[in-house]
């Protein structure tokens, strides 16, 4: 009886001990359920969205309106387009980074400092050199022939021809003519014939200067080669001046020599002259009027001038007949209105030039043109503007102001044809 109480006893005492064992264990797995589970890893939902957004673009492109070679290409054309704005990045930070050491080089101190100096020098010396050699064009030669005349006193200059002239007009081609004179005097000049359309042209013309062989050696020769152009400013392909002082006058020379880029003479202003034209068709008859002119270039060394006017009717060229009107003394801006007849039939209207040349009246020797002008065929501007007023008003006088041009400027223009 005793034994099984003992039993009955330690049976009720271990009971306790597993129910309380067994509700820790329930108390645990109950907290471990309500703890949080950790977040999956980014990477996991980075590799997640990147698959669904691959699929989302790859189903919109399978719904495009093209073909897939279309997609293909521009794809190409929007990575090539990449690459060359990538290039020029790349370029313009290379050639930013280049420009410190440049300076660097000239920084620094002792013997390191002076050798980069030089360095820094020799480049900057060859970048000169580089670009002087990529300024420097080739404008063409020019073949001439200087020739000095002991007994007269008569330096013969001959423009022979030139080679290889730069094109100066819209067509490839240029239309040259060589201008001539002495500095610094200026006083006489010449000009061949205008060869149109023609980098190669022959000129054969010799001009004539008369100097004393003791004056001779403080001047220089100018050749200058133009580009004429009827209906604007004629541009300087190239020049060539020759010191009389460095050369031997004691045999005739001729040589080639290369131009050089020449900057063309300021115009100085000669003066307007105020023309007035009048034709009668039923009796074929022309009246030019002179009525007058205003601020004439300065000829005389008082600052003043004696002026007069020709006036040379020519028909396709050829000289008809010239008129001269009065002297007007000590005066830049003379008044004449002076009026020439001329019996002109109008079959022959259309071809007549009118050429008004202003003059400095000198009594001791040769008058010097001051400035010249010309109205009718093949005139451009003013001159054909006025011409073509007085036809269509006939009987009626047309009065214009013309500026004067230097006349060696219109006889070029003159000789070259009319087109």
């Amino acid at each position: 009886m005793t034994k099984k109480t003992k039993g009955s006893r330690c049976g009720r005492a271990v009971m306790p001990l597993v129910n309380m064992a067994g509700l820790r264990l329930r108390r645990a797995a109950g907290e471990e359920e309500k703890e949080p589970r950790p977040p999956p890893s980014p990477s996991h939902h980075s590799s997640h969205q990147f698959a669904s957004m691959k699929n989302k673009f790859f189903n919109e492109l399978t719904h495009l309106p093209m073909p897939m070679w279309a997609v293909g290409a521009i794809v190409v054309v929007v990575l090539a387009l990449v690459v060359c704005l990538g290039f020029c990045i790349y370029k313009k930070c290379f050639n930013k980074a280049k420009k410190p050491k440049a300076r660097e080089r000239k920084g620094g101190g002792g013997r390191g400092r002076r050798k980069k100096d030089k360095e820094g020098e020799g480049d900057e010396k060859k970048d000169g050199e580089e670009e002087k050699e990529e300024e420097k064009e080739f404008l063409g030669k020019l073949e001439y022939s200087l020739d000095y005349n002991f007994t007269d006193n008569q330096l013969i200059v001959g423009i022979l021809q030139a080679q290889d002239l730069a094109a100066m007009d819209m067509g490839g081609t240029s239309d040259p003519y060589v201008k001539v004179y002495m500095l610094p005097d200026k006083k006489k000049k010449f000009e061949t014939k205008v060869q149109r359309k023609n980098l190669c042209p022959v000129f054969n013309e010799t001009f004539t200067f008369k100097i004393p062989y003791s004056e001779l050696g403080g001047q220089t020769l100018v050749l200058q080669v133009f580009d004429f152009d009827r209906f604007g400013k004629h541009d300087v392909i190239g020049e060539i001046k020759i010191p009389m002082n460095s050369i031997d006058l004691g045999q005739p020379i001729q040589e080639w020599k290369d131009l050089v880029g020449g900057e063309k003479e300021e115009q100085e202003k000669l003066g307007d002259i105020c023309i007035s034209l009048r034709y009668v068709p039923t009796a074929g008859k022309l009246t030019v009027n002179v009525m007058e002119a205003k601020n004439l270039k300065k000829m005389d060394v008082g600052g003043l001038s004696d002026p007069f006017v020709k006036v040379v009717l020519q028909h396709n060229g050829k000289r008809l007949k010239k008129k001269k009107t009065s002297v007007k003394q000590n005066t830049l801006n003379p008044y004449f209105n002076e009026s020439f007849s001329f019996e002109i039939p109008f079959s022959q209207i259309q071809k007549i030039q009118v050429l008004i040349t202003v003059y400095d009246y000198d009594k001791l020797g040769s008058n010097d043109p001051i400035g010249k002008c010309w109205i009718g065929y093949g005139a451009s501007g003013v001159g054909l503007r006025h011409w073509s007023d007085m036809l269509a008003n006939p009987r009626r006088p047309v009065a214009q102001w013309h500026t004067l041009l230097p006349e060696e400027e219109v006889d070029a223009a003159l000789k070259a044809p009319i087109r």
